[in-house]
């Protein structure tokens, strides 16, 4: 079997398994639209791939995925190179989102952390952060949720261990909440 075809097989496998996570992703689809609506935002942060999809779907909520409305309060936090430098050789990687989320964050906001294992150390520290000041947390994992499973207060875990087949279901996760909130909003 060619490695395209093979993909496409884990891909489906693991699609297959999440309905298992609906109550979950309608329930941060709607928390997130009331957020929005009393006024907050909506941070997201990640490493690597992680990070790449924090800026899509914040990118989903000031733009737009399906309907042309007004822009939504989304920031994600590992966009701006200046803040992550300083913050990383000042004081350490490790703080370059709880730092922000100190800066940024108001109670009833909301934190989605994104981390295909759960155990990214920035991200976990950021969550923890969040729950400090008053923010409304998801943790956006796979496997079996990490340490971010026993901080936030949401998880959406993707019942799979594969990296790549994690992100693949973030995106689609993600796009789902940020569709709810079309949705509730507009």
């Amino acid at each position: 079997m060619s490695l395209f075809l093979n993909n496409i097989r884990e891909h489906l496998d693991v699609v297959q398994k999440l309905h298992l996570l609906s109550s979950v992703v309608q329930e941060v689809g709607l928390l997130s639209a009331n957020i929005l609506r009393n006024g907050g935002k909506i941070f997201f942060c990640g490493n690597g791939g992680s990070a790449a999809d924090s800026q899509h779907l914040a990118a989903e909520l000031t733009g737009r995925l399906y309907r042309d409305r007004r822009p939504l309060a989304a920031v994600a936090l590992s966009a701006d190179t200046s803040v992550l430098t300083c913050i990383s050789n000042d004081f350490s990687f490790d703080q370059v989102f709880s730092r922000q989320i100190t800066s940024l964050g108001r109670k009833n906001d909301l934190l989605i952390a994104i981390s295909t294992s759960g155990k990214s150390v920035n991200v976990v520290q950021a969550a923890q952060e969040a729950n400090r000041i008053g923010l409304q947390t998801v943790g956006l994992t796979g496997g079996n949720g990490g340490d971010l499973s026993g901080i936030c207060r949401y998880n959406i875990i993707v019942p799979s261990v594969d990296t790549a087949r994690i992100q693949e279901s973030h995106i689609l996760i993600g796009h789902t909440i940020c569709g709810l909130i079309e949705q509730e909003l507009f």
